[in-house]
């Protein structure tokens, strides 16, 4: 099969088209032909090395985390799929490789495609969607009438956040630049920050959630706009010994991330709030969730640009 592969981590690596093995799958596999894959800021950041202290890999390594398909071959103890389904997902942390014409990928990590969108929007979502829902239900509990800010509104996983936010029912806040303007006002945001031209902590105070996409300065700032006993989750700062434990990273690697999380502890215990950093967790029931949103439409994928396979690198 095709396949878009690095030989080395590095910025200026290149992906190069080769040809691969097929998958093997094992019992509790689903062999799928690739019909669309997404391309997203972690699919950078692992061709670049920089999430070599949680993530390792061997080379020649096929990149791409989320995927649209076809089934064409299941394992011997799959009971939920057959050939002919068309499904999305995001296979597990170690089974990544969506810029391929196949892989095989965990039964629990796939769910059925939304019938309303087509492979390009479908294999848009996985990612962004399981990591906003997982930011927004499982750690902060977003509920009807909680004011959260929401960063970079007119981003990959800003566009869906506005959207599942609303559904549940908070007020939004979210920063965004003047081309971003209209997108997350069409999206439901009710408060639009220009960030170029606004300070969102001059202007934000007492509220309940953040879900930061940024890290840096924004991160910091954002522990200023929450009321105590506010939460914040961020997919960009710094991971911390709590997500050590919960991680199960072992001693050594929860030690070095207390030592250098004592920035974001100091800021949680003077501001009184809790601080989550997320590693999204594949999960083909959430995906079965988000697909009720979707053929709903009561959130719409927002895509960039569609390309090629071999235009990927």
């Amino acid at each position: 099969m095709k396949a878009m592969i690095i030989e080395k981590y590095g910025k200026n690596v290149p992906l190069v088209m080769t040809e691969q093995p097929m998958p093997n799958i094992g019992e509790h596999d689903v062999l799928v032909e690739i019909h669309a894959a997404s391309l997203n800021p972690i699919d950078y950041k692992i061709k670049e090395g920089g999430m070599k202290f949680l993530l390792k890999y061997r080379f020649p390594l096929v990149l791409g985390n989320d995927f649209s398909g076809v089934v064409v071959q299941v394992g011997d103890r799959v009971n939920t799929f057959k050939p002919g389904d068309e499904v999305y997902g995001r296979p597990r942390k170690n089974r990544i490789g969506t810029l391929a014409e196949f892989i095989a990928v965990h039964e629990d990590d796939i769910w059925l495609k939304p019938q309303n969108l087509t492979f390009e929007e479908a294999a848009s979502i996985p990612l962004i969607g399981l990591t906003t829902y997982q930011a927004l239900v499982d750690i902060l509990k977003l509920q009807k009438g909680q004011k959260i800010l929401i960063h970079a509104g007119s981003g990959g996983v800003g566009t869906f956040a506005i959207q599942m936010a609303k559904q549940l029912g908070a007020f939004v806040a979210t920063t965004a630049s003047d081309k971003g303007y209209d997108l997350v006002k069409s999206l439901g945001a009710d408060l639009i920050i220009n960030y170029k031209k606004e300070n969102f902590e001059e202007m934000l105070t007492g509220y309940d959630a953040v879900f930061d996409t940024l890290g840096g300065a924004a991160l910091d700032k954002s522990f200023r706009i929450l009321k105590p006993g506010g939460q914040i989750v961020s997919i960009s700062g710094m991971p911390n010994a709590r997500f050590g434990k919960e991680a199960n990273l072992g001693w050594l690697k929860t030690t070095i991330l207390s030592t250098v999380g004592w920035k974001i502890k100091a800021l949680e215990k003077k501001s009184q709030v809790r601080y989550h950093f997320l590693f999204m967790k594949p999960s083909g029931e959430q995906l079965k969730v988000l697909k009720g949103f979707l053929e709903g439409g009561l959130i719409k994928p927002i895509i960039d640009k569609v390309f090629p396979l071999k235009d990927a690198g």
